[in-house]
């Protein structure tokens, strides 16, 4: 998801409808994003088209950051008696995380519908049908946030007491989880700005920041500035 204003191809003006011999609308791909090729979902993403867009790479970015996360941890065995557990945990944040990204395009799919149906005598869409559809699209991003600060935060944890020889590993998971949660908290952000007294911004400001701390603190353990 990308922001309120009307995505053409991410921001001016509404995006044509895909023809035939597109690759798809949004939400629509022939093939599932988790199935593509990565270099296919590259392609995806560079296209001038509003989705697969930020909120997809921030989805992908936590689960990459879960999956180094798993790595690390199971690498960490002999230096770490709760690794098992960790690599656990990071799995099933990785089995969460990565289906959002498609989720993501997905609800863009439904704002993108409420923007062009019409629903008032000038033929404009009415701004309550919208707000409701960024509402609910929203829940994506607010759901990503959270699992970028779980994953910063048992990255950390790797990075602190794991083996040594993957501190650098669990480092990136850690900046990865946390890039992701302020992406995603950023666009809840632009897309609730309509709509006061929504608790998402707020609530995904706070995770992100958290996320944020946690990438910041163990980039000072691991010596990096």
């Amino acid at each position: 998801m990308t922001g309120p204003g009307e995505p053409g191809p991410r921001q001016d003006g509404e995006p044509a409808a895909a023809k035939p011999d597109e690759p798809h609308g949004p939400g629509t791909a022939r093939t599932r994003y988790l199935d593509m090729r990565v270099g296919e979902f590259l392609d995806e993403l560079a296209a001038a088209q509003p989705a697969p867009g930020g909120g997809s790479a921030a989805a992908l970015a936590v689960a990459l950051a879960a999956a180094l996360c798993a790595m690390t941890a199971e690498l960490s065995v002999r230096h770490l008696a709760q690794a098992p557990g960790l690599a656990a945990q990071a799995r099933e944040l990785l089995r969460r995380a990565a289906p959002l990204a498609q989720a993501d395009a997905d609800s863009y799919g439904g704002v993108l519908a409420a923007r062009r149906a019409p629903g008032q005598p000038d033929g404009r869409p009415r701004a309550e049908q919208v707000s409701a559809a960024l509402a609910r699209a929203c829940e994506v991003p607010l759901e990503v946030a959270e699992l970028g600060d779980r994953v910063a935060a048992l990255a950390a944890d790797v990075a602190k007491r794991g083996n040594p020889a993957v501190r650098g590993d669990a480092l990136a998971a850690t900046q990865l989880a946390a890039a992701g949660a302020q992406t995603a908290a950023a666009l809840v952000q632009i897309n609730l700005a309509g709509i006061p007294g929504d608790p998402g911004p707020a609530r995904a400001a706070h995770l992100a920041a958290h996320a944020a701390d946690l990438a910041v603190q163990t980039a000072r353990l691991t010596g990096s500035p």
